[in-house]
């Protein structure tokens, strides 16, 4: 069947529909990496919008039952220039089209991705309309232009757990409660806000001893403190950080309260929003596994997967108290930050990657130096 995608401009392209028979509206960002199209439409920061690949050539690998990172798509739509025929993977359970279409998300191939980047990121991210069913183009223009977009709302809220739980881990094993000095073979107790959390960051936390509780993104401070943490995680996530007023009271409460802290992506946003600075939405954000970023301290540069729409004001922090750690080499936007008179840190790009390099595996180690210190302090 012939999909139609038209942004808000008027911008309109006809394709071929893949995935669900559907109408939906979304914020059209493109993602620039190579592979990984499973482990991205399953990010829930991607909640409420539409992915735009760049890579020619998606599905050829297919699905399978073990690289999401959500327990479904989060995606609102999917936007590819080749579709493949054919899946060419013995892990494979099913194919792209026939997943999206089970989870009630379209798709739309056979399209210039090329030319749409470029609009993108010259023009800055849209909102947009996708119809797999027929839709005429006026209406979806219509539909784009009528939809109020993502600043200043609350997507955590669509995303996030809806009671607390322990992180099994893939092996099934559990955790046994104990006091905070008294836990199993120095394994230590983390709390980890789900604001949209992936998968592959829990995996981190437990591979590096943590026990960890996830706690829904709206989790008051004090319930959090109650739990006897030996350190929290604030999580990745969807949409705004301005719209997450709660979000911040909670960190501004947890940042008093001395223990180590970690936030990646929104949970860096809220950081900084709890230390008085505003978050500025991004021309058209940054999506993808190929952004280098330089550590200030040591010079040295890696390469991270992103996937965020808005950064925190470094302009706004006050550098006798906040020590600015990583800066992007694409547009010089604030990547990192650290406390100095606290142990807590964090970084706007994704350490976990999934996908993406492997370059900053190793702040999850400093995460746990952190914790370990402050116990033995």
């Amino acid at each position: 069947m012939t999909a139609t995608l038209v942004l808000e401009d008027g911008t309109t392209l006809s394709g071929q529909a893949f995935g669900a028979a559907a109408d939906v509206v979304f914020e059209l960002v493109f993602n620039t990496s190579m592979t990984g199209y499973q482990e991205i439409l399953t990010d829930p920061s991607y909640r409420g919008q539409g992915v735009l690949f760049t890579v020619a050539h998606i599905g050829n690998v297919g699905i399978n039952l073990e690289d999401d990172e959500s327990a479904a798509p989060q995606a609102s739509a999917a936007v590819v220039r080749a579709l493949s025929p054919a899946v060419s993977s013995w892990r494979a359970s099913s194919t792209l089209s026939d997943w999206l279409a089970g989870h009630g998300v379209p798709g739309i191939h056979g399209v210039d991705t090329r030319a749409l980047t470029r609009k993108l990121r010259d023009g800055g991210t849209q909102k947009a309309a996708l119809s797999t069913c027929g839709t005429p183009p006026e209406q979806l223009l219509a539909m784009a232009r009528d939809w109020p977009g993502l600043d200043g709302r609350d997507m955590v809220k669509e995303v996030t757990c809806a009671a607390q739980y322990p992180w099994l881990g893939d092996g099934g094993d559990r955790w046994v409660g104990g006091s905070a000095k008294r836990r199993p073979g120095g394994q230590v107790r983390v709390v980890a806000y789900d604001f949209g959390i992936k998968r592959n960051i829990l995996r981190h936390l437990a591979s590096c001893g943590g026990r960890v509780i996830v706690v829904p993104g709206a989790t008051p401070a004090e319930q959090v403190l109650a739990l006897d943490p030996d350190g929290v995680f604030l999580s990745n996530g969807p949409g705004d950080p301005a719209g997450l007023p709660y979000a911040v009271t909670a960190v501004k409460q947890l940042l008093a309260s001395g223990l180590p802290v970690l936030g990646i992506c929104l949970g860096h946003q809220l950081i900084g929003r709890a230390l008085g600075a505003r978050t500025l939405r991004l021309k058209f954000g940054h999506h993808g596994g190929n952004h280098p970023v330089q550590h200030l301290g040591s010079g040295r540069v890696l390469i991270t997967a992103q996937n965020h729409n808005y950064c925190v004001a470094a302009e706004d922090l006050d550098l006798e108290k906040v020590e600015i750690t990583y800066l992007s080499l694409n547009d010089g936007s604030l990547e990192g930050l650290r406390l100095k008179d606290k142990p807590v840190r964090s970084v706007q790009f994704h350490p976990e990657a999934a996908p993406g390099p492997h370059d900053a595996h190793d702040l999850f180690g400093a995460f746990f130096t952190d914790i370990r210190a402050a116990r033995h302090g």
